[in-house]
């Protein structure tokens, strides 16, 4: 979905951008981020197979194999973009290759970040796992302040991203730090989120990977198979934690560079607004502008988009409320299907006799039916209200209060979904790490510890931070789709 979106906003920019020129620079703008995405497809595919690793391998090593298959497609991707846009001869091929190259620097550099606070190679995993020599409560505050401080590296990552990628694509003026080609920069950073999740190929996999290893464990101690099996499944198992949270890490990422995209995107969709009320032109300190030839600073001086508009702060209030909103009802969502698959449990160990000795056969259908059906059923008021909230943002606020909106969600949300992610999947490595036999070994005391952290963090990484994603993408679809409804139709 964020590769989609990226493609899409990148294109939609790219026409933007390159309007003054010929239609011919236009379509090449148009194709260059679909050309470089088909191409990385396949040279991050290329990547898979360089992973190679030793038997009875640490976890270090086997991160460190999967991290070579992954560097070297990026490289093979960023040389493929230099000679994709050089036979485009598309303008500034050289800056746009760059913006590429951006991309996939802050998409690995992510990838390293999730690595360290969520491995249990490193230390940031180890700490929480030394915490549950004193209990439950002390592991959960480990890993919610492991997850604060892994905010940092990405955020950086991401703020370099944007700020190189516009300044690589001629956004800035030559030497300085002022405004040019607002749209041939923000074209850039659009490129940069191609760039960043052109390395798909390869991400999805090792993400896809975490769960097979988790059933694989399961399966491996359910059909009581030797401890030598079980310890390599742990050891995969552990891997695939960290992959997962690589993974999010890199789809969290993504969005972040995509958001900031689909909202340059949302203006051209109010200039397409504004042309088919009848609008024709615009003005803008004192002069009259037509809304074809108008600029992005124009649009933004006509709507008055700027910090001491009330209308503006409104939105961002709004948008960051959004961010903690959706995260809640999605935690308690979980929390109420758990405890009725609780309930369930209990109610088949009570009248199905012989289960746990092995004699009875426990009811599963019933289980996947409570799970599948809570799932949707809980999912239904969350995903109205993101889709209801930026179109009444729109009919109420106007324009401003929807890029106030969309500032805010994609702020809030960006930072929100890597604590939760990385949370998540440190608490699941600390028991991992404990299970190996430290502070105890699998039974102890500080094993049930962190297990009541892997318990917490499950809704984290599983579900409230990857749904951040979807919740900041999709408040910028939908204020892209009802734009012309905001423009004819806004109140205030």
């Amino acid at each position: 979905e964020s590769y989609c979106g990226s493609i899409l906003a990148s294109a939609a920019l790219g026409a933007a951008s390159y309007q003054v020129l010929s239609l011919e620079q236009q379509g090449k703008a148009i194709l260059a981020p679909m050309l470089i995405a088909a191409v990385g497809i396949f040279l991050s595919i290329i990547g898979i197979f360089l992973v190679k690793t030793k038997e009875k391998a640490e976890v270090k090593t086997l991160l460190r194999s999967l991290s070579f298959g992954t560097n070297i497609s990026a490289v093979l991707i960023a040389g493929a973009s230099f000679l994709i846009l050089y036979l485009l001869g598309i303008q500034n091929w050289l800056g746009l290759s760059l913006s590429v190259v951006v991309g996939l620097l802050v998409g690995i550099t992510i990838g390293q970040a999730t690595e360290y606070y969520t491995s249990q190679s490193y230390q940031p995993t180890k700490k929480i796992a030394a915490s549950a020599k004193t209990g439950p409560a002390t592991v959960i505050i480990a890993g919610l302040g492991t997850g604060m401080l892994s905010v940092a590296i990405p955020v950086l990552a991401v703020i370099c991203g944007v700020v190189f990628a516009f300044l690589f694509a001629s956004g800035f003026k030559l030497g300085t730090f002022d405004f040019e080609h607002i749209s041939s920069g923000l074209y850039g950073i659009g490129l940069a989120a191609v760039g960043m999740l052109s390395t798909l190929g390869i991400t999805l996999a090792t993400d896809a990977y975490g769960p097979i290893a988790d059933n694989a464990g399961g399966n491996a101690e359910m059909s009581e198979l030797g401890p030598e099996v079980r310890k390599r499944t742990d050891a995969l198992d552990s891997l695939g934690n960290t992959t997962a949270a690589t993974g999010k890490g890199f789809a969290i990422g993504s969005a972040a560079l995509t958001g900031l995209a689909l909202l340059a995107s949302y203006i051209e969709e109010i200039k397409i607004g504004l042309e088919r009320i009848g609008t024709t032109t615009i003005e803008v300190g004192g002069k009259i502008i037509q809304t074809t030839t108008a600029s992005f600073t124009d649009f933004m001086a006509y709507y008055e988009v700027h910090l001491m508009n009330p209308k503006v702060l409104v939105g961002m209030f709004i948008g960051s409320m959004m961010t903690f909103v959706f995260c809640g009802l999605t935690m308690n969502a979980v929390g109420r299907a758990a405890q009725k698959m609780v309930e369930e449990v209990r109610r088949q160990f009570r009248e199905i006799k012989g289960i746990l000795t092995g004699e009875g056969c426990p009811d599963y259908a019933r289980c996947v039916e409570i799970s599948t059906k809570g799932a949707q059923r809980e999912m239904l008021f969350p995903s109205l209200l993101a889709i209801a909230v930026p179109i009444v943002t729109g009919v109420i606020f106007g324009v401003t209060g929807v890029m106030g909106l969309l500032v805010g969600g994609l702020s809030t949300g960006f930072i929100m979904a890597i604590f939760m992610a990385n949370s998540g999947g440190a608490w699941d490595n600390a028991k991992k790490y404990i299970e190996e036999g430290n502070y105890g070994g699998k039974g102890g005391d500080a094993h049930k510890a962190t297990v009541v952290g892997d318990t917490v963090g499950d809704p984290f990484k599983d579900t409230s931070g990857p749904s951040l994603n979807i919740l900041i993408k999709l408040m910028s679809m939908v204020s892209i789709v009802m734009a012309g409804l905001t423009v004819a139709w806004s109140l205030l």
